[in-house]
């Protein structure tokens, strides 16, 4: 029992002091940050109230002493780097830091090579992977993050374009280009970037040279990405240039929360240069511990400076690294360093690498820091495999005069929302349109209504509009001179101005003549001065063709159009047999068929009961005939006596009541209305006749006959009016004319020699040219429909391009000849009512024979009959009046009665005869 005493206590005092032995006094972990800073200033604040925190708490380390070594770096990458290499020489464990991307980007290879983890909440380039760089971890959410929720703000407000200003470094060059592309996916797009020198590098001169560039852009969304020195300057100077007006949209990224947050009072001067903007800024959900920190805040700080979010990831930051430690000290790891062999082979020369030393637990520590699952002051902590924190989310700020206030949230998890993120991890995961929602916003000017978002190019130049100037079909577009001054009108053009009415701001215009005067010009050449910059836009009759929008944008159409063909067209002569015309041939013949079948299917039935169907061959050959056609006119004299017989005539009559009504209106309508014949029939005939084809000058429908159609040029003809229209195809210049169909519809009202062959062989429509990507294209797409809508669309439609024309009459050579499909129902109905009362008749027959002939015919005392015999019979029995075989049938039954009467008495008689004898005899005998 002694000897386990001493050897547990021996135990005992070798785990004690190996324990000991395996956790140092002090564990250094290096800061590198521009204290000068507000994020500097709010992050060694809050990195000294850890170290403080967590040497005073005896649960953690174990009595280990964390140490937290500052360098300021002091905007200047060079002394970063020395900082950084003097941490690697005195056994620091962790890094936290560098403040900026630059610098990360740099010394996240130190980290790979000597195994130091570098932690970083105000690095946030999205391009710091964790492919290159396995030893940077970032604790706070990435700049992707943050232009995934400026991306959601600006799909909000339905904007399409913005422009990007930034300091041109890693982190704000790659922040915009993540901007770049989440703005790609909701449709909107930068269409330009202005990019400034690094912060605090940039001067007034060089910010002012740059917004002005920005203020003759369309664009009026602005997202400013840069730091708080010169973030501040860009706002002096946009308040200079009028740009913090009405009509301009500011979106600052979370450096501007920090300012809010962390300068108070802002100087008079810069709280109104930043009035309307919308920043960003990390969100932390509310706790007890949280609240009790923020309240230490101004003691820690004496009044120095206010507290910001980051202050709240920098003493988080610090806690992970003295958990993860505690954790690896718990896990027998050791904080020890070594000297790399190549460190020593290079360290040779001028530079003292030697110094430098391997932290031999760097993986591990790394380790444990990615798999830190804890609650922190920003609340719960823990990484997703791609290493970024889960649910991030940002505060939605609205500077307003009094200071700022939230308008709402935005989380990686629902997106935007008047519900702070927690309440929302409790639900299903909503990024519908109708769950994105925001307080309402005061907008720079102190305006709350909506701004465009975008302003006419050159600050407000007129738009210079191109108008074809048409020599033909001056309906659509013409042009005319009020006092000296050329100017424009038509139905194109009115739909134009209805259009520029309806938009909720002014927009100032001149319209352009485009052509000489003496023929149509080409259209396509007008729309493609668009992309040279010869016209802000084009109104007139423009057809939309895939060619054009390749190059341009258009309004929702206003009218619809298409190709047509027209042709020179007769009167079809009347002859002899026009009364034939109404009815196929098919039809013709079906219908006289069913006539014979009606008439043979009566007589069938009819047949054995009534008179009128009985007689010679010859004259019920006659009665079937006459019988059946005279069922046309409903004047037949035949009266049917049999059930069957009658159903079979009611229907027949109905199927001829609807076939003479069909016959007379089809005849009317081939005796009393015009109609017209012509070789061509539509496109199809057209193009396989080697037929000339005229066409309008400067249509589309030129490049589709040649392109689409591969008709050759030689077989065109350029035609520049209606009056060449139809002396060209009346003297067989062209055998037709091809061109869209509103042109065609003005040139048969005064041309009624001439109708469309066929149908439209191609849909399209017109619409006003824009540029590409042009804004005003919805909103005159907008009141376009608005015009349909309210019918004023029609009242211009009628003003210009309705008349009474002779295009109403038929214009197709199209048979009114009925088909045999129009009527097969009926005579399908008709057949089958026949087939079944002709089986119900014969089943009847068949019921008769077998019971009263047939047995006769199976009487041993004539003899069985032969199956020719049979068959001769029931067409006899079948043949033979109904009242003559049941006459027949009774004498039968009668004479067989009577027979058996006799035989009844002969056989009595010859009983009592026989029983005389016996008799007789029996007298004899006595």
């Amino acid at each position: 029992m002694n000897l386990v005493w001493h050897v547990s206590i021996l135990v005992l005092y070798i785990g004690i002091f190996s324990e000991g032995a395996s956790r140092p006094d002090v564990v250094n972990v290096g800061a590198i940050f521009t204290f000068s800073t507000i994020n500097g200033k709010v992050s060694r604040i809050a990195m000294k109230a850890a170290e403080d925190d967590i040497n005073s708490d005896p649960s953690i380390l174990g009595g280990t002493k964390l140490s937290i070594l500052m360098h300021d770096s002091n905007f200047s990458g060079f002394l970063g780097i020395i900082g950084a290499l003097k941490y690697m020489e005195t056994d620091t464990v962790a890094i936290i830091g560098p403040q900026n991307s630059v610098m990360a980007h740099v010394l996240s290879h130190l980290a790979n090579e000597l195994h130091v983890p570098l932690l970083s909440f105000t690095a946030l380039d999205p391009t710091l992977s964790r492919l290159q760089y396995p030893y940077f971890v970032q604790t706070a959410p990435n700049d992707e993050f943050q232009m995934t929720a400026i991306a959601d703000l600006i799909s909000y407000f339905r904007w399409g374009e913005i422009v990007a200003v930034y300091s041109d470094d890693d982190q704000s060059r790659n922040g915009i280009t993540a901007l770049g592309d989440k703005l790609a996916e909701r449709r909107c797009k930068i269409t330009y970037k202005a990019a400034l020198p690094p912060d605090p590098t940039a001067t007034q001169s060089d910010v002012k040279d740059q917004l002005v560039k920005v203020q003759m852009m369309e664009a009026r969304v602005i997202v400013l990405h840069t730091y708080s020195q010169t973030g501040l300057l860009v706002f002096k100077e946009a308040q200079n240039l009028g740009m913090m007006d009405r009509g301009y949209v500011w979106i600052a990224s979370t450096w501007l929360s920090t300012v809010l947050d962390s300068v108070s009072p802002l100087p008079s001067k810069t709280a109104y240069s930043i009035q309307g903007v919308l920043t960003l800024r990390p969100h932390t959900p509310n706790s007890t511990r949280k609240s009790a920190f923020m309240s230490r805040w101004q003691k820690l700080s004496n009044n120095s400076i206010g507290f910001n979010p980051y202050g709240l990831y920098a003493y988080d930051t610090v806690w992970m690294i003295a958990r993860a430690v505690d954790l690896l000290l718990d896990q027998q790891g050791t904080i020890s360093f070594s000297n790399g062999s190549y460190l020593n082979h290079m360290g040779k020369g001028t530079l003292n690498l030697t110094a430098l030393s391997i932290f031999d637990g760097g993986k591990q520590l790394l380790d444990n820091i990615l798999q830190t699952n804890i609650t922190g002051l920003t609340g719960p902590i823990q990484f997703s495999p791609d290493r970024s924190p889960f649910h991030p989310s940002y505060d939605i700020l609205n500077v307003i005069e009094t200071g700022h206030r939230q308008i709402g949230y935005w989380s990686n998890y629902s997106g935007l929302s008047v519900v702070t993120p927690e309440t929302l991890y409790t639900r299903p995961p909503n990024r519908s349109s109708s769950s994105q929602q925001l307080d309402s916003v005061v907008w720079p000017g102190g305006t709350t209504e909506k701004p465009r978002g975008w302003v006419f190019a050159n600050n407000g130049r007129q738009l210079r509009i191109g108008v074809p100037n048409r020599v033909s079909y001056q309906d659509f577009v013409s042009r005319l001179q009020v006092n000296g001054t050329d100017t424009v009108q038509g139905y194109c053009i009115d739909v134009f101005l209805a259009a520029i009415k309806l938009l909720p701001y002014a927009v100032p215009y001149r319209f352009i003549l485009f052509g000489d005067g003496h023929k149509n010009p080409s259209y396509s050449e007008l729309v493609n001065m668009i992309t040279t910059n010869v016209f802000d836009a084009v109104v007139g009759d423009i057809a939309i063709v895939t060619n054009r929008t390749k190059t341009v944008d258009f309004t929702q159409p206003y009218i619809e159009s298409g190709l047509v063909v027209v042709a020179p067209v007769r009167k079809s002569n009347s002859s002899a047999w026009a009364f034939l015309r109404p009815f196929t041939l098919s039809m013709w013949a079906v219908t006289a068929a069913f006539f014979l079948i009606i008439g043979t299917v009566v007589w069938i039935l009819e047949h054995r009961i009534n008179d009128e169907f009985r007689g010679p061959p010859r004259k019920q050959i006659a009665t079937i005939l006459w019988f059946s056609f005279s069922t046309m006119f409903f004047a037949h004299r035949e009266n049917t006596v049999s059930t069957l017989g009658r159903v079979v005539i009611i229907i027949w009559l109905f199927v001829v009541l609807i076939i003479n009504s069909s016959y007379t209106a089809s005849l009317t309508s081939i005796l009393t209305v015009q109609h017209l014949s012509s070789p061509i029939t539509g496109i199809d005939s057209l193009v396989t006749s080697n037929e000339r084809i005229g066409f309008q000058v400067g249509s589309f429908a030129e490049n589709y006959l040649m392109e689409e159609l591969n008709i050759p040029k030689s077989r065109l003809v350029a035609l520049g009016s209606p009056e060449e229209y139809a002396v060209a195809l009346e003297s067989r210049t062209v055998a037709a004319v091809v061109d869209e169909e509103p042109y065609i519809e003005l040139f048969l009202s005064d041309h009624c020699k001439f109708k469309i062959r066929g149908q439209e062989f191609t849909k399209s429509a017109w619409g006003f040219a824009l540029p590409r990507d042009s804004p005003l294209a919805l909103d005159l797409s907008t009141a376009i429909l608005t015009l349909s809508e309210n019918g004023e669309l029609q009242t211009i439609h009628d003003k210009w391009l309705s008349r009474k024309s002779c295009g109403s009459q038929a214009t197709t050579n199209e048979s009114d000849e009925l088909q045999l499909e129009s009527f097969s129902g009926l005579f399908l109905i008709c057949g089958a009512v026949c087939f079944l009362a002709l089986l119900i008749y014969f089943c009847l027959m068949l019921c008769q024979f077998s019971r009263h002939v047939i047995p006769e015919e199976s009487d041993p005392s004539r003899g069985a009959g032969s199956h020719s015999a049979r068959v001769r019979t029931f067409l006899s029995f079948a043949d033979e009046k109904e009242d003559v075989y049941k006459s027949k049938s009774k004498r039968k039954r009668e004479e067989m009665l009577s027979n058996s009467r006799v035989k009844e008495d002969e056989s009595k008689r010859t009983q009592m005869d026989s029983s005389q004898q016996r008799h007789d005899c029996e007298i004899s005998v006595h």
